[in-house]
């Protein structure tokens, strides 16, 4: 079985501001660094803030593995469903990271490569 570990858990922030303000504010609580980026603000390498709502009602959870693929064929053989349709690739073809399908108590599910 593949290793599974919480990689970062993601907040679905209405815009910018918002996010950066929550990035502060656990900046603030552990000293977890702001970082922007183009699509969300992490607090260190623990907390993912969007700058707009994206995957799961309250947004996501992901969970590292170090072979994404491994650990789809691993999940899929267990019957659980994964949206392929997510999946992102490094440029050598590599299965970086893709989306579980549905939510886990109004989180989203993504398995990123750690």
């Amino acid at each position: 079985m593949e290793r599974y570990t919480l990689a970062h858990v993601g907040i679905n922030g209405r815009d910018e501001e918002q996010a950066r303000q929550i990035a502060s504010a656990f900046e603030a609580l552990f000293g977890w660094k702001e970082k922007v980026g183009n699509s969300s603000v992490f607090a260190g390498t623990e907390v993912e803030i969007m700058k707009k709502p994206g995957r799961g009602t309250l947004g996501h959870i992901a969970v590292g593995t170090p072979d994404v693929a491994a650990a789809v064929e691993d999940l899929t053989g267990r019957g659980v469903a994964v949206d392929m349709d997510s999946a992102k690739y490094k440029p050598d073809g590599t299965l970086n990271a893709v989306y579980l399908a549905g939510e886990v108590g109004g989180f989203a599910i993504h398995l990123v490569r750690v």
